[in-house]
């Protein structure tokens, strides 16, 4: 039998001065009022170990019914929550109709899972201004942190833009779309978007990084920080990189976890482990080996122990990969 808690910290913040409380409540959060970005505030009990559970893309180019039967199998290994690192929708528009049948349509399926999910946005989710607002309307701040016990969380926004840069990355876009749909003359690795750093690597702005440095002087205790984001901008050299938290982080334990190449690679980087994961639906390359659908578990002990399954290697109790009872909206 499972024994769920509700754990809800109130009008108070993070970051509190002097003696650790040792009552203080496991999840904790800074956000006090209006929408915030994740589905659930109760958790299972769990003893001093716990095991939350990761989601990669599930676009561009979803493949219909695989995050249906992720969910399902997330249900299967019942961690204590999961974690996005965005490309949830197909996006990319301006409609606002548009957007809310995507919205619907995923949260929906995300509705079936026993745990609480974490969002965070990716390009598709994120790609222009009225993406931006449809998304601070339904899911609050585009970044966010938490912990959960002695574990911090941050939750990167990649696509931290000027409002005028992301416009136009988003014409580029949609110029680099029509000439690969044949509506435009010309070869796309011709285009301006092609070309654009942003493209692969993101961008985060002064706010975003002033915030999450105050977080981590704010919970200096931690024993382990996890640093979720999109595009990997760590490999972005510069101020808009991720080098200036680097700089913050050094002397801590962390992990960094992003998406965004639908090809799994692990690196090293000052003697942690950075993640790029594979895909939960999104679009493959089938002549990239490591382009694979999967969830990444992580079972947090005295340090993280992450183990990378193929949902292809997720069988029910007849030993095969379970066929979804999920409806998919169309």
């Amino acid at each position: 039998m499972k024994h769920w808690i509700l754990i809800l910290l109130a009008g108070l913040s993070l970051w509190g001065c002097g003696t650790k409380d040792t009552k203080a409540p496991l999840f904790q959060h800074h956000i006090e009022a209006g929408p915030k970005p994740w589905t659930s505030e109760s958790f299972e009990s769990t003893e001093t170990d716990f095991t939350f559970a990761i989601i990669s893309d599930l676009n561009g180019g979803e493949r219909p019914g695989i995050y249906s039967r992720a969910v399902e199998q997330l249900n299967q290994l019942d961690p204590t929550f999961v974690l996005s690192v965005g490309d949830l929708i197909d996006g990319g528009t301006e409609d606002t109709l548009q957007l809310k049948k995507e919205w619907d349509s995923f949260d929906s399926r995300t509705e079936n899972l026993k745990m609480p999910f974490f969002y965070l946005g990716g390009n598709h989710d994120l790609t222009n201004p009225k993406m931006r607002t449809f998304w601070n309307k339904r899911y609050g701040p585009r970044y966010y942190h938490f912990r959960y016990g002695d574990v911090l969380f941050l939750m990167m926004d990649s696509e931290d833009y000027s409002e005028k840069r992301m416009v136009e990355i988003y014409q580029a876009r949609d110029t680099a779309i029509r000439v690969i749909a044949g509506e435009l003359e010309g070869k796309y690795e011709q285009t301006t978007y092609y070309g654009m750093p942003e493209r692969r690597l993101g961008c985060m702005g002064a706010e975003q990084l002033s915030y999450f440095q105050n977080v981590l002087k704010e919970n200096e205790d931690v024993r382990w920080t996890f640093v979720l984001m999109h595009k990997p901008l760590w490999m972005r050299e510069g101020k808009n990189g991720l080098a200036p938290l680097e700089a913050s982080l050094k002397g801590r334990n962390y992990t960094v976890i992003n998406g965004h190449f639908h090809s799994f690679s692990h690196d090293k980087r000052q003697g942690m482990d950075y993640y790029i994961l594979g895909t939960t639906g999104g679009a493959q390359n089938p002549e990239d080996p490591n382009a694979f659908d999967h969830i990444s578990l992580v079972r947090m002990a005295e340090a993280p122990v992450i183990t990378h399954l193929k949902l292809d290697g997720i069988l029910d109790n007849t030993g095969k990969v379970p066929l979804s009872t999920i409806s998919e909206t169309p």
